[in-house]
């Protein structure tokens, strides 16, 4: 079963997000108080567990959710195989695949800390298509 391990938040781009209990991801915005949030095509960011493993056996230490500023990691599914336009349901949340991958801008705080940065490879974006509450443990259903 895909499922999400935890929800991450900022209050700034280009930072280290730290895990919250839930998060309320808004239409067509994105996690409230996120600040990738808003009316563009990049309002979630996700990012697999698996992704992070594979940053592990490189033997970078220290890393965990939302060191790669993603806002939902995930276990059980590769995200980076998702077509852009394919709609998947995340708690009560529907979303919908914008992008996967992205250019990693020069004086990128997480290559700078971690030696790396997987996001540009593996890691997607979303819009949010229905809003509501995401938690840790909420199941990914592909539709």
């Amino acid at each position: 079963m895909a499922r999400v391990l935890a929800v991450n938040i900022s209050e700034k781009k280009g930072v280290i997000k730290h895990p919250i209990e839930k998060g309320y991801f808004r239409e067509n915005h994105g996690l409230e108080g996120d600040a990738h949030s808003g009316e563009w095509h990049r309002q979630v960011s996700l990012l697999a567990q698996e992704s992070i493993d594979k940053m592990k056996a490189k033997g970078v230490e220290g890393l965990c959710s939302g060191k790669f500023a993603e806002n939902l990691t995930t276990e059980g599914i590769i995200l980076y195989e998702l077509p852009v336009g394919t709609k998947f349901k995340v708690g009560e949340v529907l979303m919908e695949v914008t992008q996967i991958g992205k250019e990693c801008h020069q004086g990128c705080a997480i290559r700078s800390q971690v030696g790396d940065c997987i996001m540009p490879r593996e890691g997607i974006f979303a819009k949010v298509l229905q809003g509501g509450w995401i938690k840790p443990e909420d199941e990914i259903v592909i539709e």
